[in-house]
């Protein structure tokens, strides 16, 4: 067991065992936590391009010990003027659901996106301004999937109408959204959803939505959703 811990800087290190608490972990001036990830030494941490590409490191070369670790930039060959935009440490056997700000998406296992050579492997086709989102593990009981624009609207539809997709490419549409109000935030749920956001003057508001709360979003994949009550601001799926 080890737990790969990456920071907003790409620095990228693996610390033995899942006993490992966040607030202890200490980073270079100016740096903070991307993310830590618990898995095992024969696992991949798979590093997401802005370009859609998607580049892979094992486990076992990532440097351990008490140090910062080792810049993500030194383990793979990053195409020039591409940006790293997300990582994700876990089993081959993992299902993903990656999305993009365009508000399309599509499910993949880790395993088919390891490639064998530090450039990577092309995976996930974008359109112009189109952002990746972070990928959402989807774990075994779960049956949901929940989408949220900016312009604060969730559509909640059931996560068989998407498909495994083990080539990758442009997905399928998850959210019908504009480009003024592109998609935010996807997650993956079974019963319970909560939309973190902003009341009044700014101040950090959540909604827990559930039953028939959950049912006013509810419809099939591509549509518009409905806006959440009870938020001046949506921000993101937990």
């Amino acid at each position: 067991p080890v737990t790969v811990v990456v920071s907003l800087k790409g620095w990228v290190r693996a610390l033995k065992g899942h006993e490992l608490d966040p607030a202890t972990l200490t980073f270079k001036s100016g740096d903070a936590l991307y993310g830590c990830f618990a898995c095992r030494s024969v696992d991949n941490l798979l590093v997401f391009g802005g370009n859609g590409r998607v580049y892979s490191v094992a486990a076992s070369q990532l440097p351990g010990g008490r140090g910062d670790g080792v810049p993500i930039t030194t383990l793979i060959d990053l195409e020039s003027g591409t940006q790293i935009a997300h990582y994700f440490a876990g089993a081959a056997d993992t299902v993903l659901l990656l999305s993009n700000t365009g508000g399309f998406g599509l499910l993949a296992r880790v395993g088919d996106m390891l490639g064998r050579n530090r450039g990577g492997k092309a995976f996930l086709t974008l359109a112009d301004g189109q952002k990746l989102l972070s990928p959402v593990p989807v774990l075994p009981t779960q049956t949901q999937v929940a989408c949220l624009a900016a312009d604060g609207r969730l559509l909640v539809f059931a996560l068989d109408e998407l498909k495994l997709q083990s080539r990758g490419g442009k997905g399928l549409t998850l959210m019908e959204v504009e480009s003024s109000a592109p998609l935010l935030s996807v997650a993956t749920f079974s019963e319970a959803l909560k939309v973190l956001g902003q009341g009044r003057a700014a101040k950090p508001k959540d909604e827990l939505l559930k039953g028939a709360a959950l049912e006013a979003h509810r419809g099939k994949r591509a549509r518009k959703g409905r806006k959440v009550q009870g938020l001046v601001k949506a921000l993101r799926l937990q």
